[in-house]
């Protein structure tokens, strides 16, 4: 049996120093949804809860699903903006590891309501415990919080209420990262692109490559960046019925009800290869609507490429298959 890290003296040194345990609400997933309230549990290095920190927030919108995080119009409309919390909430992250269950997505509505708020979150790095369950290979029956909670013993009290959402978390990360340190398994940390590499344009117009490009009431925020090579080789295309496999090569085509850039990094993030463009390389064709004369799905056709809708390509993502051994990742 491994020694326990907290008490053996065999701690990784190169962990991070604290945690900053995130969960959001929402009006909804798409680009112009706002946050409706916002939780905080910071960690000492071990996962040591030090405090917390709840704030509801008001959209200055339609609250959207009620019946998901039980925040009204009446309730939120005395709540505090974004923009008046954006000092605390700072201080809440300044100098950690933003950790969240999906962490893409928690980060990417922060992210915009800093933007939006014109500041900059202090934050540079983010650890999703989605990954991170894998990287422990943890025999959960799906990624939901409530299994991750359950394969712990952590009692879920109030589901969907951000505050108890980061409890259950805060609650359920400590003993992950304490079988991380003691199999010294290096955490899948991924960069959390800063605001100040962010840029504001002057007026909505068409997007253009990955510029980034603020479109209020729609368009939101686009981060300026490259992604990251896949470091998987292609392992061929994807058959209809089967799992999703790392290294494959996906492109998307078409409108999405959950963000493209969000699906994009989901993908990436899965160990998948997000592609921008259909060829013979391609594994899959995510879209919508597969009947459309798009330059994607024409190609897709003329190839054969398998092709799948957003839904499909959502439950795959749950569950994609490691790379095969060996290899190198490919140059298509």
């Amino acid at each position: 049996m491994l020694d326990d890290p907290t008490t053996a003296g065999t701690w990784p040194a190169a962990y991070p120093q604290g945690y900053a345990v995130v969960d959001v609400e929402t009006t909804g997933l798409a680009r112009d949804d706002r946050i409706v309230s916002a939780a905080v549990y910071r960690l000492d290095a071990r996962g040591e809860v030090e405090d917390h920190w709840y704030t509801l927030v008001n959209p200055e919108r339609d609250p959207g699903p009620v019946w998901i995080h039980g925040l009204t119009s009446d309730v939120l409309a005395g709540a505090p903006l974004f923009a008046d919390i954006a000092a605390e909430f700072s201080a809440r992250l300044d100098g950690r590891v933003l950790v969240a269950h999906n962490a893409v997505f928690d980060w990417s509505m922060i992210a915009r309501e800093y933007a939006r708020a014109e500041r900059t979150a202090p934050v540079r790095q983010r650890l999703c415990t989605i990954a991170l369950s894998k990287e422990l290979g943890l025999p959960l029956p799906n990624f939901k919080l409530e299994a991750l909670a359950g394969h712990y013993g952590v009692v879920q009290q109030r589901a969907h209420h951000a505050l108890d959402d980061a409890r259950v978390l805060a609650e359920a990360f400590r003993p992950s990262l304490h079988a991380a340190a003691a199999g010294n398994i290096r955490l899948p940390l991924l960069e959390c692109l800063p605001l100040t590499e962010w840029a504001a344009a002057p007026s909505p117009g068409p997007r253009i490559g990955r510029q980034a490009s603020y479109r209020p009431g729609g368009g939101g925020w686009r981060p300026s960046r490259k992604r990251p090579a896949c470091p998987y080789p292609n392992p061929g295309r994807y058959q209809v019925g089967g799992a999703l496999v790392q290294g494959m090569r996906v492109a998307f085509s078409g409108d999405t009800s959950v963000e493209r850039e969000l699906l994009e990094d989901r993908a990436a993030e899965a160990g998948l290869h997000v592609a921008t463009s259909v060829s013979r390389l391609t594994s899959v064709l995510v879209t919508n609507d597969p009947d459309s004369a798009t330059s994607k799905t024409v190609k897709a056709k003329a190839y054969g490429t398998p092709v799948i809708d957003e839904a499909a390509f959502t439950q795959l993502l749950r569950d994609v298959a490691p790379a095969p051994a060996g290899g190198s990742a490919a140059d298509g």
